[in-house]
């Protein structure tokens, strides 16, 4: 029986319109067998023309393994991580496809690249990145060598060759930052994260913006802008902004694992929050809504984007030109009890 793809057009009928044998039309698709330029340049040109995409069982069976994608990520373990994981895993379960996993600091483009490669050679088909990997890979000469699709969630811009599924972050940011100083807060601190996440610059742009859009001056002061995006850096930020004289009034954060921290650090120097001290989060992982008080946060969501991202992988498997496309989602702001009003 001639393998058909999901339209009904048969390898055969490629190798006629190619004028080439079907064998020849295998041996192009999966990278086997020698081939000139010019035979492999007649072959996609009629696989483009007909519409050819290969079937997904078909070639499982011809690897004899499941279709696999892999995902990098850093070693650690966060809600928001584990938000990442379920929607790979639900779109990869649906297709039949495998999920691998590699871990890493990935805090340098040297990394990054050995780990992507690492993958590929594990027999990844395609790539699912989350910050800070995306960043990294963009622009490595590495990322056509990998012969693979690459795709990445939640990052701060659009990717030239990754296909990214994100959110509006400098606008999230605006709006809630625009929300606390609508509540009266003037005496704001903002805790970014790293720099070598690009979602860091977008939302402290956003938050910059709001405070030019109420017409007050930005205090640069109490903008904290090192460490992770963890618990650890949430109450370092915490102790050096509430040791301050003129301590501020709210500390938003560019994290929900970073407020917790400041939440933390707050109780134990015996504020009482909200009425000292309102506190803000993003993501809204499930740690937002379990400590007390509750975290007000922008929602983005990541299961859903980290599904998206994974079938824009899946449909780019077999292609032989796939372009890259940047999806952005719609955020929320979750308003909760972690935020109080200040007299105006």
């Amino acid at each position: 029986m001639a393998r058909r793809n999901e339209n009904g057009v048969t390898i055969r009928a490629v190798a006629q319109r190619a004028g080439v044998s079907a064998m020849t039309v295998s041996n192009v698709l999966n990278g086997a067998g020698r081939a000139s330029a010019a035979t492999v340049a007649t072959v996609r040109a009629a696989i483009a023309e007909l519409g050819y995409v290969p079937n997904l069982a078909a070639r499982r069976l011809a690897k004899s393994r499941a279709t696999t994608v892999g995902l990098l990520y850093s070693n650690r373990r966060t809600p928001f991580l584990d938000a990442v994981l379920v929607g790979a895993l639900r779109a990869t379960n649906a297709h039949g496809l495998q999920l691998i996993l590699r871990d890493g600091e990935g805090v340098s483009r040297k990394e990054a690249e050995r780990m992507a490669q690492d993958l590929v050679r594990s027999g990844a088909d395609a790539l699912l990145l989350i910050p800070p990997f995306a960043e990294q890979l963009s622009g490595s000469d590495i990322v056509p060598e990998l012969g693979v699709p690459l795709a990445a969630i939640a990052t701060g811009t659009a990717m030239p060759d990754v296909t990214t599924v994100r959110i509006d972050n400098r606008a999230a940011m605006l709006s809630l930052t625009s929300h606390v100083i609508a509540g009266g807060h003037r005496r704001i601190a903002y805790v970014a994260g790293p720099d070598h996440y690009s979602v860091v610059a977008a939302r402290l742009d956003g938050f910059i913006a709001a405070h030019g859009d109420a017409g007050i001056p930005t205090d640069t002061d109490l903008i904290v802008q090192h460490g992770e995006f963890d618990y650890d850096a949430g109450q370092a930020a915490a102790r050096m902004l509430l040791s301050r004289s003129d301590r501020p009034t709210a500390i938003i954060c560019s994290s929900d694992d970073l407020a917790v921290g400041i939440v933390a650090e707050a109780n134990r120097q015996g504020l009482k929050l909200p009425a000292d001290l309102t506190v803000t989060g993003f993501d809204d992982t499930i740690l937002a809504s379990r400590i007390w008080p509750p975290l007000t946060v922008v929602r983005q969501p990541v299961e859903d984007m980290a599904f998206r991202a994974a079938e824009c992988l899946i449909a780019a498997l077999g292609k032989t030109e796939s372009g890259v496309s940047d999806e952005i989602f719609d955020h929320t702001i979750v308003v909760r009890e972690s935020i109080a009003r200040q007299p105006i």
